[in-house]
Parts: C-alpha cells; structure tokens; sequence
C-alpha cells in the first residue's frame, strides 16, 4: 500500500510541475508609433523575457502616425499603445466615452537632434536666422519641442527662418538627403548615421535643451486599465527592463535590442543607447510625474495647440507604477 500511494503522489506531483510549465502567457498586443532606439527598455524587456516572466506575450506592432495609433486602440485593434502623451491631451478634448489613460513613461527627453548641414561652421542659435529648417509635423511632440527650444534660444520660427512643415515624418531624412533645408530635427540613429555619411553634423539635443518632459508612454483605455491586471504585470517587467537598460553595459543594451534594427551596425546602437543615456532620455522608471507632465502642457500651450482645461489626475494613473517602484 505505501508503494502504491507514494507511486501516486510521484504521478500527481508529476502532473503539476507539467502543469506550472505549461501556463499558458496572456497575450497583450502593444502599437508603437514609430520604430526607434528611444524605446530600448521595451524592446529589451521582451528580448530579457521579462514580460514572460510576468506572464505576458507582447504582440508588437509598428503603426506609423501618432493618429493611427490611436485609432487603434481607440478601436480595440491593440491593448496599449506607445505614443506621445500629447496624443492622449487631444483625446481628451473630445471627450471619449471611454478615457484614454496614461499609465507607465518610457521616455523622459525629447529624443531628437538638430543636424546642420554645414559641418564646418562653429554652431550657435543665431546662425538658423535666415536658415531653411526641415521640421517635423505639426500638432507633434516633437515639432511643439523642436519650436519650444528655438524660441528658448532667440529663435521665432515663424519669422526668423523658413520652416517646412509639409512633408511626412517617414520623408523627412530622405528629403535632407536629397538637399532640403540647412537644418534638419532627427531622431537617432538617423542623425548619427548622416554624421557618418557625412551627410550632416550634430550640433544640438533637443533633449538636453527642453530638460524633462513625458515625451513618450504607455496609455491604455479606462475600461481596460478597471477590468484586467495585465496592466500592473506589464509594468513590473517594464520597470526591470528600465533598470537593467542603466546597469548593463551599452554593448549589452545594443546587443539585446539588435534583432530590431537589423540594417544598422551593432557599434552604432551602442553609440546611441550611450548616447540617450547620458542624456537620461530614457525613463529610469515607469512614474509619469506631475510637474514633467506640466512641462508638456506648458509646450502644447506656447504651441497653440491646447484648447482645454485639461486635469493630470484624470490623463493620468500614476497608481500601478508607484506601487511598482515601492
């Protein structure tokens, strides 16, 4: 008899341990508006498995245009989207049945850099007087940023330069490329890759000069942020992710996050996972603070392009990610 039932318990203790290994993860299906090593913490928490850890597939998607984006979640075609949280500000304005929520920050800078095309000059702010400036679009973070700095720095880009607005955010390199414009505002690796080419030179961050601001988070809807945990388990791995970007090597970093930039050189991602954090452009954790937040109201409003009373506490749920962090 003693046998046969610890025979039986070997079998039932057998059965669960298969069991524990075959949980199955929940799938959670994650829009980002752009393709970019400003979003190195996620990418490197799914190649650390630490949303798996947490029991989470992340189906990642690349939706150009932060107005796609949200549409897509707006319309339930992903779970979160990843997106400048001045998205979410226009959302509000009209007034959505169901909320769109800010709930984790993944990047704390602007992420872009002017590129001049002349690389031998000395560069101060004044020489854009009378420049041909290849912007981004309007209504954007980071075309609202890029002008918040110039008039920072003396500059009114309505009246002192000749500021193109009118082509698309995928065109933009192509069209400095090409011989458009004395100064370009890039995202990374794109501005060191011209400086490679000798295409341009680097000469400004727009991060460093605008300081902290919640450039680009996570957002979900109300009803979604109420109804499953996910959302507390995407941000634990989140924030492992956030914290192992500042401690591992930049090598390690570019290695990590290598399988999505397969067309650029690995000694290149590392330079710029360097270079965004020295800069602290990526979030060190998942907290969307208010007075940062502030700072981007403070941008849209020189902008123009806030029409409403707008309330942090109800843009924004700081709850999950402070009781992460503790």
């Amino acid at each position: 008899m003693t046998r046969l039932r610890l025979a039986f318990l070997s079998a039932l203790l057998l059965l669960v341990l298969v069991g524990c290994g075959d949980k199955e993860l929940q799938s959670v299906k994650v829009g980002e508006v752009t393709r970019s090593i400003f979003y190195a913490p996620l990418y490197a928490a799914i190649e650390k498995d630490y949303f798996e850890k947490h029991g989470l597939q992340i189906e990642l998607t690349t939706i150009p245009g932060g107005d796609k984006t949200m549409t897509a979640l707006l319309s339930d075609g992903i779970d979160i989207a990843l997106i400048g949280a001045e998205t979410s500000v226009y959302v509000d304005g009209q007034h959505p049945n169901d909320p769109i929520v800010n709930f984790a920050q993944l990047t704390q800078t602007d992420g872009t850099f002017l590129v001049a095309r002349d690389q031998n000059s000395e560069f101060s702010w004044d020489a854009l007087k009378g420049s041909t400036f290849l912007g981004q679009r309007v209504g954007g973070m980071p075309q609202m940023a890029g002008e918040f700095v110039l008039k920072k720095n003396g500059i009114n880009p309505q009246q002192d330069l000749t500021l193109i607005q009118n082509i698309d955010f995928a065109n933009i390199a192509n069209a400095f490329a090409s011989g458009t414009g004395d100064y370009v505002q890039l995202f990374e690796p794109t501005a060191s890759i011209f400086e490679q080419k000798g295409i341009g030179k680097i000469v400004a961050s727009f991060g460093e000069e605008l300081g902290a601001i919640p450039y680009t988070g996570f957002m979900t809807k109300e009803s979604t942020l109420k109804a499953d945990d996910f959302i507390t388990n995407f941000t634990k791995a989140l924030y492992e992710a956030q914290q192992w970007v500042y401690e591992a090597p930049a090598k390690d970093v570019a290695q990590a996050i290598s399988p999505y930039f397969e067309d650029t050189d690995l000694a290149l991602i590392e330079q710029v996972v360097e270079r965004y954090r020295a800069q602290k452009s990526y979030a060190e954790n998942p907290v969307i603070d208010e007075d940062e937040f502030q700072n981007l109201l403070d941008v849209m409003t020189e902008a123009g392009t806030l029409d409403h009373d707008v309330q942090y506490s109800k843009l924004v749920n700081r709850s999950i990610a402070d009781e992460v962090v503790k």
